[in-house]
């Protein structure tokens, strides 16, 4: 930019300044409408959702169709799911320790169940289907690994340690198996382990591993090695708990390096990338809560279950952290309370399994962005295989079963939010997505359905469709605090994006509320300081939240703070009434004052649809007596004048009296150097205040508090009492009596 089209550039800076400023100064004046946003990555859960996925930025995208299969029991705890051929599968179970065959068709997503293994051991937890068609077998509690061929086990060597969590085969053939206390890894090799046979107990001696093929790869501080990986250069990875560490081993194995250090997390899987990078899923936790759990038994009667109290959800946290080949682990993914199962990839995209409310997620490492696919009526999603053209198998528990995970096109998409709040009962308004990418407005069909209470199930209203109308789904006359919103999304588009939404609604119109009413003392008048002048200056939190502005704020407080600093000054004669109205909605006010005499039924109108709080008037006028006083609210634009409420409130009663009080004896006494000056009094309307009492000698004593110790009457009496020495040289005394209106009446008395 040259000098001069800097210059040049100042005016144009200078218009928008002021443009932006009276644009927010003019905030406040429409308070009426609010906007509730719907971000779909946040207000839609996970088993809502068919077809669609939502993204961690708001937006909906197209995503797979979860369903939830039927078919035989495969066990009450299923561990892993590892492919064993062309829809072939196999899946390790507990507690009874077998190992089931799952032959999937895919033209009708059923399944059949063959029992191919059962160990002696009550979970088996690693399975892992070899090219010639045998099978190796991990166990717990007993670190025992099997190899089974044809329904046969051919061998079963105990090693030193508590379970057997992972496999991974080698390229030459070997197979790496890890453990849990102690966190070893062993290498197997499966031609020593074809000819063990079948060995009882524990085998504590190495030289015995080594000749039934096991042998010592590498071991960590960490109590279990929970996953093993092989990156494209060869070397193992491995992923601890409970540290939670990520492990590195060369080819043949020996010391480990740290690659990550953690506290209180558990490695759930490790993903190899083609470039040499990988990924680490990661489940913090302090609990002792159990990710992998058993459902209960519907058919178990026992005393036991009656016992049993619900277990808490999952408390802790899932990251998933990305390890550059030649870089420095970044963390991608976090989620509070839900527990991580598996890492896959699907084109692009990494999926993710978890719980505990059978959610199924996506990450996507273009846009950086987290996504929400569909997910499952079950509590944990512990493990998936490809089905290949776009589908997967899924491993669920509580209840346990399998289900299917499809990202083929599917025929309809939709979804539904949860219980959104409104914060109050209102009228809703149109409903407007911010932007639309890939499909077309009459593609997508909107229903809503609202409620005035919170409960999930009881109280809402049928699901209405919303029209479209002026770019915006309407439902006219639908009103209430809570809504939920279902989408459907038609058409045969196959890439599409759709922004956030928003919801205008009018919330329910309140009435004003009388917050103070005073009438202040008689013949005092006002001096109305003048009101500020608006800001010039703009906060970020004004445009960025202009709906959580306080309605109580702005215009209204500053002429509120502006009134109370107003000067009362002496006005004989002059009536202030001042009130404070605060309305719920942030309404603009006008106020009506009327006053009728006692006795009549006529109202006169002091003050009529004032913007002031106050009213100032004489009192000359007005005959003497008691006057009844109403005060009327009435909302003002820019409410629409069908919805303006008006309220008229009773308020206090209001005395001109401008008799002064009448002296009905007065004495003068001595007494133990004292002079004691009385006076009595009554007034006709108003209570006497008390009575001054001014010597000639300078002298001055004001009493308020009367004779009979209760100030509370029309008729009181007030005695002063003066030590002589100070009335020393004073020949009389004026009285003064006045009342709550400001009357007096005096007389003057010798002392003498």
């Amino acid at each position: 930019m040259t000098r001069s089209d800097k210059f040049m550039s100042y005016p144009r800076l200078s218009a928008l300044f002021v443009s932006f400023v009276c644009l927010v100064v003019a905030l406040p004046a429409d308070p009426l409408t609010k906007q509730l946003e719907v971000d779909f990555g946040r207000d839609v859960a996970s088993r809502n959702l068919k077809g669609l996925a939502t993204r961690s930025d708001g937006r909906v995208l197209p995503g797979p169709v979860f369903t939830d299969l039927t078919g035989p029991k495969l066990g009450d705890i299923l561990w892993q799911l590892k492919p064993a051929g062309a829809n072939r599968f196999v899946i390790g179970t507990g507690p009874e320790g077998k190992v089931q065959e799952v032959t999937f068709n895919p033209k009708d997503s059923t399944y059949t169940v063959r029992e191919i293994a059962d160990v002696a051991e009550t979970q088996a937890i690693a399975v892992q289907p070899l090219a010639d068609g045998s099978l190796l077998i991990g166990t717990s509690p007993t670190a025992a690994i099997y190899l089974v061929k044809d329904g046969k086990t051919l061998a079963r060597v105990p090693l030193p340690a508590d379970s057997v969590f992972d496999f991974l085969p080698l390229p030459d053939g070997g197979v790496l198996a890890a453990t849990g206390n102690p966190g070893k890894i062993y290498r197997l090799d499966l031609k020593k382990l074809a000819t063990a046979g079948l060995i009882e107990g524990k085998i504590g001696d190495d030289k015995v591993l080594v000749d039934k093929g096991v042998t010592l790869f590498g071991g960590v501080r960490d109590r279990n090695v929970r996953k093993l990986a092989r990156l494209v250069d060869g070397r193992i990875i491995a992923g601890s708990s409970p540290k939670g560490n990520v492990y590195s081993f060369g080819t043949a194995g020996g010391s480990p390096l740290i690659l990550q250090e953690n506290l209180a997390a558990e490695v759930v899987d490790l993903l190899p990338m083609e470039d040499g990078s990988f990924y680490a899923g990661l489940v913090f936790t302090t609990s002792d809560t159990i990710r992998v759990g058993r459902a209960p038994d519907p058919k178990d009667e026992s005393k036991d279950k009656e016992k049993e109290t619900p277990k808490p959800g999952f408390i802790g946290r899932t990251s998933v952290v990305r390890f550059p080949a030649d870089g420095f682990p970044e963390s991608v993914v976090t989620r509070l309370n839900i527990a991580l199962y598996r890492l896959a990839r699907h084109n692009g995209w990494l999926l993710l399994t978890a719980g505990d409310m059978g959610d199924a997620f996506g990450y996507d490492p273009v846009a950086r962005r987290l996504l929400t696919f569909a997910g499952s009526v079950s509590a944990q999603l512990n493990d998936l295989a490809a089905l290949g053209d776009g589908r997967f198998l899924l491993l669920r528990n509580n209840a346990p079963g399998l289900a299917l995970m499809s990202f083929a096109t599917a025929p309809v998409r939709e979804l539904e939010t949860k219980r959104l709040d409104l914060n109050q009962s209102a009228d809703l308004g149109g409903f407007r997505f911010s932007r639309l990418r890939g499909v077309e407005l009459p593609a997508l069909k909107v229903e809503v359905r609202t409620n005035y209470g919170s409960d999930e199930l009881e109280g809402w209203t049928p699901w209405t469709e919303m029209k479209v109308r002026d770019g915006a789904f309407y439902a006219d006359g639908l009103r209430g605090r809570y809504v939920k919103f279902r989408l459907k999304v038609t058409g045969a588009a196959a890439d599409f994006q759709i922004d956030k939404a928003a919801l205008y609604n009018l919330p329910q119109n309140h009435r004003p509320t009388l917050a103070n009413f005073r009438i202040l003392s008689p013949n005092l008048g006002l001096i109305p300081a003048g009101e500020q002048p608006p800001s010039a200056v703009v906060t970020l939190n004004q445009l960025l939240f202009p709906n959580q502005r306080d309605p109580g704020d702005d215009a209204t407080d500053k002429r509120k703070s502006a009134f109370l600093n107003s000067q009362v000054v002496a006005q004989p004669g002059t009536q202030v009434v001042y009130w404070m109205v605060s309305d719920p909605d942030g309404d603009t006010l006008a106020y009506t004052f009327s006053i009728r005499a006692e006795k009549t039924e006529t109202w006169t109108d002091l003050t009529v649809n004032s913007s002031d709080s106050y009213v100032q008037y004489e009192t000359g006028g007005l005959p003497e007596g008691l006057y009844l006083t109403r005060l009327t609210a009435s909302e003002q634009s820019p409410r629409s004048a069908a919805q303006r409420l008006s309220y008229t409130y009773e308020t206090d009663n209001l005395l001109v009296d401008r008799t002064p009080p009448d002296l009905s004896a007065t004495s003068v006494q001595h007494s133990n150097g004292m002079i004691l000056i009385s006076v009595d009094g009554r007034d006709a309307l108003s209570l006497l205040q008390g009575a001054e009492f001014v010597l000639n000698n300078g002298t001055h004593e004001t009493v308020t508090h009367p004779a009979d110790g209760i100030l509370d009457g029309r008729e009181e009496r007030f005695t002063a009492e003066i030590p002589e020495a100070r009335a020393a040289g004073a020949t009389s005394v004026e009285i003064v009596l006045y009342d709550d209106a400001g009357n007096s009446l005096s007389t003057r008395l010798p002392l003498k």
